[in-house]
């Protein structure tokens, strides 16, 4: 499977996992947020620029994973896939993961006071909604529809598994697949 793509909710580990695969797999990454943003979580592309750089990336680049969520702007995208990996971990853990990135991230800019406050607290709002809100939003509800016109295997990894673990999961998969296994087994 030469052409793998990881998706799941802010904060669930989409990048790490695909950091990780592109260490032991001939794959190279590509994350959704650097065709997304213009200026990294400032200014968006318009979305006709986005598509034009993911879809030159994805013909000329493969085999690669690309990390991150393209629902909306790129559903013309599913074809390309041969995989998708959909991320779950329990709200309170991924949110806590966010927490402690934005944080690593913006220091004390983040705290009351600071000048990125109030754009943190947005973001986390939003982030928060993942398991409850529907397909207005990057939402569970959202993925799960979007996942259902898929034409390629998903593998599921769900709990809170360490990134080590995922890329065996990973692995495993693929030389199932490999071997002449089938999703449905």
């Amino acid at each position: 499977m030469r052409r793998i793509h990881i998706m799941g909710a802010s904060g669930v580990g989409t990048s790490t996992l695909g950091q990780q695969l592109a260490k032991v797999l001939p794959h190279i990454q590509l994350d959704s947020d650097d065709y997304f943003w213009e200026h990294k979580f400032t200014k968006q592309r318009e979305i006709n620029d986005r598509l034009t750089r993911i879809k030159q990336d994805l013909a000329h680049k493969e085999p690669w994973i690309l990390s991150g969520a393209v629902c909306g702007w790129g559903d013309g995208l599913r074809p390309y896939f041969d995989l998708v990996i959909f991320l779950w971990i329990p709200q309170e853990i991924r949110l806590n993961r966010l927490r402690v990135r934005e944080y690593e991230r913006y220091g004390d800019e983040i705290l009351p006071g600071g000048n990125k406050y109030e754009a943190n607290q947005t973001f986390m709002e939003w982030a928060a909604l993942y398991d409850t809100a529907g397909v207005e939003v990057r939402s569970k509800e959202l993925h799960e529809e979007w996942m259902s016109a898929l034409k390629c295997p998903i593998l599921r990894i769900e709990g809170d598994l360490t990134p080590q673990e995922r890329v065996e999961v990973v692995l495993n998969y693929l030389k199932f697949m490999e071997s002449g296994g089938t999703h449905d087994d």
